[in-house]
């Protein structure tokens, strides 16, 4: 069961770089986001899972690898929310920011 959960998460957080390509035509006329907003759509939740990766793992060491993932599970999820009840660009691009936060402790 730990295993298929690890792997489940790790599966979201791959998948969450890319997916959101396919709804940036769509995410531009329904937010009125130009270019650079939609940029920050998708490289938003990327440049902060690489910034806080390695300070995920040292969390983990610190206080306990099975705390650090649950708390970056429920961030994920909240941050997904998040996402899903974005009404403007700049709070989807915290949003996506939350999401990375959250998969740099999975």
């Amino acid at each position: 069961m730990l295993l298929f959960t690890m792997c489940a998460g790790m599966f979201l957080v791959q998948l969450d770089v890319t997916v959101v390509n396919v709804a940036l035509p769509t995410l531009g006329t329904d937010l009125h986001a130009d270019l650079a907003a939609q940029q920050w759509v998708v490289d938003g939740y990327t440049v902060v899972l690489a910034a806080f990766l390695l300070t995920g793992g040292a969390l983990g060491d610190v206080f306990g690898h099975r705390r650090v993932v649950l708390t970056g599970f429920g961030l994920f999820g909240a941050a997904s929310a998040a996402c899903g009840l974005a009404a403007t660009a700049p709070v989807l691009v915290a949003a996506r920011a939350g999401q990375g936060l959250g998969a740099a402790l999975l």
